[in-house]
């Protein structure tokens, strides 16, 4: 089996709220915030191992749900949104 050097990464979960934090602390340390429990952005491969090695100690496999998406880079995907999507300065209030 030929390995890949994935530059890009999609994560999206579905975690028990007793774990919930941890998988977003997690996660935002390695990719940008971009919707709910959304991340997304570039990321080399030892990090992408770290991030993965980090999520398997929290989570529960028979309880939590993680997909991780790799892609070589940001535009190898096509993006189309349907309806408001939210953002971090959304819940902002000045």
């Amino acid at each position: 089996m030929k390995k890949y050097n994935y530059n890009y990464a999609i994560v999206f979960y579905d975690i028990k709220e007793k774990r919930v934090q941890k998988v977003f602390k997690i996660c935002k340390k390695y990719l940008s915030h971009y919707q709910y429990s959304v991340f997304r952005g570039d990321i080399t491969p030892s990090k992408l191992i770290s991030l993965k090695r980090e999520l398997n100690k929290v989570i529960n496999k028979e309880e939590d749900f993680v997909c991780i998406i790799k892609t070589f880079n940001d535009n190898v995907f096509d993006e189309e949104i349907l309806g408001n999507k939210k953002t971090e300065s959304d819940n902002l209030i000045i």
